[in-house]
């Protein structure tokens, strides 16, 4: 088995290939202190040919592991392609950071751009707001199909947008309405950083955690005037390129 693992800042992804590019394993799971432990403790009775890390841990699981490393970026590129080889740009939205990535046909990447400055454009604010209004993340990546009212929440940091959802609430805004203005807030970000790459482009994946999320999706499709690809198992392809890479390296 080939495994990849990317310890994410919110998640840890692991996921084990055959020699025939199956997926055979996989799991997600909150990423806490010692995390290289419990990848170990994972993979400890599994068939292991090949283990290649990724994500912001990659150097810890790198060090307890003697594994070899690859960038975010490359292991988003290898799993995006994987999955949709026609592939032009993969947005991948994590808990943490945003990123978009230009592909080239073979499916390295030539270019991309990354927004780790603030989560008022991550995952994390969607978290953030979901909790603040008494919502799991589900209820939130639905409610915004019910809103009346286009909202919009303009700051670019997450203390001040929080801050913005507080003053909503207080103003008695519909929980759908507000759901709506952070879920445009976040699309809107990630469209803006698309649209530098994705003039010409028609096949577009969408990556990540964020990828789960029904009105994200389609807020983001809208922006963008395109339908959207989602991969199978979109929150594991950083570690899925990461497993590719390492069937390659074999």
């Amino acid at each position: 088995m080939f495994w990849g693992v990317d310890v994410g800042s919110t998640y840890t992804k692991i996921s084990g290939f055959n020699e025939n590019k199956e997926l055979i394993d996989y799991t997600v799971i909150p990423t806490i202190v010692n995390q290289d432990e419990i990848v170990k403790e994972y993979l400890k009775n599994k068939p292991v040919k090949m283990v290649v890390a990724t994500g912001y841990g990659r150097y810890m699981i790198e060090e307890a592991l003697s594994c070899p490393v690859i960038s975010e970026i490359k292991a988003h590129a290898k799993g995006a392609y994987f999955y949709a080889p026609d592939a032009d740009i993969v947005i991948d939205l994590g808990g943490q950071d945003s990123k978009v990535i230009k592909l080239d046909k073979q499916g390295g990447f030539i270019d991309f751009r990354m927004n780790d400055k603030c989560a008022a454009g991550t995952g994390k604010f969607l978290e953030i707001a979901a909790n603040r209004m008494g919502l799991s993340l589900e209820e939130f990546s639905k409610l915004g199909f019910k809103a009346d009212k286009e909202l919009s929440i303009s700051s670019m940091c997450a203390v001040f947008a929080e801050s913005e959802v507080i003053s909503l609430i207080a103003k008695k805004e519909s929980a759908a309405n507000i759901c709506y203005g952070v879920h445009d807030s976040i699309a809107s970000r990630l469209a803006s950083m698309a649209k530098k790459f994705a003039i010409q482009s028609e096949h577009i994946v969408f990556t990540g955690g964020g990828a789960l999320n029904p009105f994200l999706r389609h807020l983001l499709s809208k922006k963008l005037g395109k339908d959207i690809i989602i991969p199978e198992h979109p929150q594991l392809i950083g570690s899925i390129g990461a497993a590719l890479a390492g069937l390659e390296i074999y």
